[in-house]
C-alpha cells in the first residue's frame, strides 16, 4: 500500500508541471528543419527555438508559453522551433513555464535586420532568452512547433 501512495505521488508530481498549450495568434512561417538555412534568416525573418534540457525535459517543465507584443506566440516544447516575421524594431517576449509555481520572464528585442535565430529556454528560477544567429549543433532533432 505505502509503495502505490509513493508511486502515485510521483506520478502527480511528473505530470503536474504540464503547461496547457496556448493556441498561435501570429502568422507563422512554415519551413521544415532541412529547409532551413542560416542565409535565408534575418530582415525581420527570425527564427525562435527552445533549447531546454535533461533537467526540464525529465519532469516535463520544458514547455514554454510565448507571448510575443501582447499576442500568443504558442507553445513551444523541447526542441521545437517557430519561424516568424518581425518588423524592425522593439519587440516583448512574455515566457512562461510551470515548475511547482509559475515562472514568468519578461525580455525586449530589438530586432535589426542581423537578427535571425533566438533561443529560449526555462532556467531553475525563471526563463532566458538571447539571440544567438546560429543553429543548435543538434538542428536534425528539432520540430517545427504545433501551433494548434
Amino acid at each position: 500500500m505505502k509503495s502505490k501512495i509513493i508511486l502515485a505521488i510521483t506520478v502527480l508530481c511528473l505530470t503536474s508541471c504540464g503547461l496547457k498549450p496556448i493556441p498561435t495568434e501570429h502568422d507563422l512561417i512554415i519551413i521544415e528543419n532541412n529547409d532551413i538555412k542560416l542565409s535565408d534568416l534575418g530582415n525581420g525573418k527570425v527564427l525562435i527555438y527552445n533549447d531546454a534540457n535533461i533537467l526540464h525535459t525529465s519532469d516535463n517543465t520544458s514547455r514554454l508559453n510565448i507571448k510575443l507584443d501582447d499576442k500568443n506566440l504558442g507553445q513551444l516544447r523541447a526542441k521545437n522551433y517557430a519561424v516568424i516575421m518581425l518588423t524592425e524594431g522593439e519587440h516583448n517576449f512574455n515566457i512562461r513555464h510551470l515548475d511547482v509555481v509559475n515562472m514568468k520572464s519578461d525580455h525586449k528585442v530589438n530586432v535589426t535586420d542581423s537578427v535571425k535565430v533566438i533561443r529560449v529556454k526555462p532556467t531553475i528560477t525563471s526563463n532566458k532568452l538571447e539571440i544567438v544567429n546560429q543553429l543548435p549543433d543538434n538542428w536534425t532533432k528539432y520540430e517545427y512547433m504545433n501551433s494548434k
